[in-house]
């Protein structure tokens, strides 16, 4: 591999193959779509219980049964891939999808329109780590520059999906909700089956593991739902039996090795699981502040729920500023550099939260604070996932794909739970305790403390893709 230049200018080998924008527009449609679908689902809620003539109870069922059916099909990706090869996966899983976004628009009532949107989960549920998988086969090396560039129109769906939600809603019968994915959807599966290599020679067929599966997709599944419920006395039962699913499958992973559902060799390197810790704090830590940032502006500063999406806008901004730069920022900086330097950011956004949660609110300061924040959080991710698929052998990216999706996914929850639990025990004490701190503020100094633990973690990444590529077995590098 050769040197960068002083100028920093990328040399000829660093030029990418137009084949893989080819690849990366695919996979990005497929992720886009199955991002859309669930934000536009999720704001027509109220609106779907009337139609249907249901409670809100039951017709939130289209949006978690969704997240969890996807979480469920989730650990198959990676044995999917190795039987059959990615490109027939993701046919099939864009086929799926594309059918039971039909079969919504047909629904006829609230029970059928749950399950099929369980249906469509389990096949959206392979969307993203396939497509983030067939972007690191076709991008190696440059992973971070082609993700940068891919993230951006999936940041745009939660956007795009509300605006549409709404003109649909007022303009058309909630059906096309879901009819709209129909004509997206073909054209995605056209393009797939034109654009997408087949990767017959790196078919591995290997017996499923239905040890782990059954204990590892109900564990994500029960543990999610247990974490959204975590105040009531079920929910901690239920998060009591998760972890134990989970523990019970990290024992059978352990003893199977790589014939495993999720290769747990995978983290006996220095780099996977470095990389995986820092995707595993970044993601709790976005996760939480989605949720303390709402829940502060509505319950302590008297902001309306509508009021949210201007509120938050500068975060995703952020992000989206940062996305596109990734490529250069981590070819000039290294991966060590911007991924700590991102985590670092992101406190740094984080701290004038601090300081509002014990002061009055200014709309200035959180709007500059989530931008930063934003900015911070996009610079994290991108370098320490583009590090993990560049450590592994081409003939292990199934695998590593699914074990780095699991790890995000749990993320979210974990310490979307843990913030939740301990600004709840806060604000139980708040009319006996004589504190300096409120509990916003409390609740946000912990934050602030996972971000730390996020900068600390990224400081382990290796300095630069050359010394990821050195200490790849000679094995992995001729892969």
């Amino acid at each position: 591999m050769n040197a960068p230049t002083k100028s920093g200018e990328l040399d000829a080998s660093d030029q990418l193959d137009p084949a893989i924008w080819k690849i990366t527009a695919v996979a990005v449609l497929g992720s886009f779509l199955a991002q859309l679908d669930a934000t536009v689902a999720n704001v027509s809620l109220p609106s779907l219980a009337t139609e249907l003539h249901t409670g809100l109870s039951t017709i939130q069922w289209v949006t978690s049964g969704y997240l969890l059916a996807l979480t469920l099909a989730l650990p198959m990706s990676g044995w999917l891939v190795d039987r059959i090869g990615a490109k027939p996966v993701y046919l099939w899983c864009f086929a799926a999808f594309t059918l039971s976004s039909a079969l919504c628009g047909l629904a006829w009532s609230a029970q059928s329109l749950i399950a099929f949107r369980v249906i469509q989960g389990i096949s959206g549920g392979l969307l993203a780590p396939m497509a983030q998988m067939m972007m690191a086969r076709a991008a190696g090396k440059h992973m971070a520059r082609v993700v940068g560039y891919a993230a951006v129109p999936v940041l745009l769906a939660p956007i795009l999906g509300p605006v549409m939600a709404g003109m649909i809603l007022q303009h058309a019968s909630w059906r096309w909700l879901f009819l709209i994915n129909l004509p997206f959807g073909v054209l995605a599966i056209a393009l797939a089956a034109i654009f997408l290599p087949n990767d017959h020679e790196d078919i591995r067929p290997r017996e499923l593991d239905w040890v782990g599966l059954t204990l590892l997709s109900p564990g994500l599944v029960i543990f999610l739902y247990g974490s959204d419920r975590i105040g009531e006395r079920t929910g901690q039962l239920i998060m009591l039996a998760a972890i134990a699913l989970l523990g019970l499958f990290f024992w059978s992973a352990h003893r199977k090795g790589d014939r495993a559902l999720v290769d747990l060799q995978l983290f006996k390197g220095k780099v996977f699981p470095a990389s995986a810790l820092t995707q595993f704090l970044s993601n709790g830590a976005l996760f939480a502040g989605q949720m303390l940032i709402p829940f502060y502006l509505i319950r302590d500063c008297g902001r309306s729920p509508g009021e949210m999406g201007w509120l938050l806008a500068p975060l995703g901004l952020g992000m989206m500023c940062t996305y596109p730069l990734m490529g250069a920022l981590t070819h000039r900086f290294g991966i060590r550099n911007v991924s700590a330097s991102g985590a670092l950011l992101a406190l740094a956004g984080t701290l004038p939260l601090f300081y509002l949660a014990n002061h009055a609110l200014s709309l200035t300061v959180l709007a500059v604070a989530l931008f930063i924040r934003g900015v911070g959080q996009g610079a994290v991710g991108i370098p320490s996932m583009s590090a993990a698929y560049a450590s592994v052998k081409r003939s292990e990216l199934p695998m590593a794909t699914t074990t780095l999706n699991i790890v995000q996914r749990l993320g979210g929850p974990t310490f979307t739970t843990l913030c939740a639990t301990f600004l709840g025990w806060r604000l139980a004490l708040q009319p006996t305790a004589h504190a300096s701190l409120t509990p916003y503020a409390f609740a946000f100094a912990l934050l602030c403390v996972l971000h730390a633990a996020t900068a600390i973690a990224a400081l382990r990444l290796p300095r630069s893709m050359d010394e990821v590529l050195r200490q790849r077995p000679a094995s992995a590098n001729a892969a």
